[in-house]
């Protein structure tokens, strides 16, 4: 590569990481004077380098501020790379909490009005929960719909599912879209939500919220088992899969590592 191509490059990879570092901190996004302050560049090779980013949809130019964000192209590229990293670091903790709880672990995603799973790991007993890979469950009645509503307002939650009432679940779930906002404002603290014989009878679980590298919820990691056997550890599989959900976001990039819980 020659010199004046890597230098080019070079400006063109502090330009993307000063614009990151201003989005960062929420201050108006940068022009041109400004980045060429942030990264020690004179301002005409910064606005060519920006023309050419902009092109390839690296940044996009605010049209009222003439401020640089960062483009809809790499954002989407994050996107997919996450995606990846989501199911790749997943899977070591599935297992984890499988050998701690001793009960079937499953990572869910939000579709529309439902829950996903897509990855499930079994225990050993005879008698578990159903893996549900590739399948989908009603949001409102189940511990990992509860975990991905974890920052939805009332309203949001309330434009999301007006009416939940016909979408199944057991007399105990909830029956209106306020009711269920009163129970996701329950959980919060605790940091994980628990379902008691709501989805269907004889039924427990409990799940926590993954967050991307931007702390957006794009996940829930959560443990399912028979009442009979699991109904007095729930409280601390409860803990064990909040903290899972947090190494699992520390993978993505969110919030530095919390200890496992042993």
């Amino acid at each position: 590569m020659a010199a004046t191509e890597a230098t080019s490059l070079r400006r063109g990879l502090a330009l993307l990481l000063a614009i990151e570092a201003e989005e960062a901190v929420g201050v108006q996004p940068p022009g041109v004077t400004r980045l060429s302050t942030l990264i020690g560049s004179d301002k005409s090779q910064v606005s060519r380098s920006l023309k050419i980013l902009a092109e390839h949809g690296l940044v996009d130019r605010d049209p009222a501020t003439l401020g640089y964000r960062l483009g809809w192209r790499l954002l989407a590229m994050a996107g997919r790379s996450s995606r990846a990293n989501l199911l790749a670091a997943a899977e070591p903790l599935l297992k984890w909490l499988v050998r701690e709880t001793g009960e079937r672990a499953h990572l869910s995603v939000l579709r529309g009005v439902e829950v996903l799973t897509v990855l499930s790991e079994g225990s050993e007993h005879a008698v578990q929960a159903t893996g549900w890979i590739g399948r989908s469950v009603p949001l409102h009645s189940t511990s990992a719909g509860r975990a991905l509503l974890f920052d939805h307002t009332c309203a949001e939650i309330e434009q999301l599912l007006a009416e939940v009432a016909s979408n199944g679940g057991t007399t105990r779930a909830p029956r209106n879209a306020r009711q269920l906002y009163e129970r996701v404002k329950a959980t919060r603290a605790l940091g994980f939500a628990l379902v008691d014989e709501e989805f269907e009878a004889g039924l427990v679980a409990v799940a926590a919220p993954v967050r991307d590298f931007g702390g957006r919820i794009v996940a829930a990691l959560n443990v399912s088992a028979p009442k009979f056997r699991f109904a007095q550890r729930l409280p601390r599989a409860g803990k064990q899969v909040k903290a899972a959900a947090a190494e699992l976001s520390a993978a993505l990039g969110w919030e530095p590592r919390s200890m496992l819980v042993r």
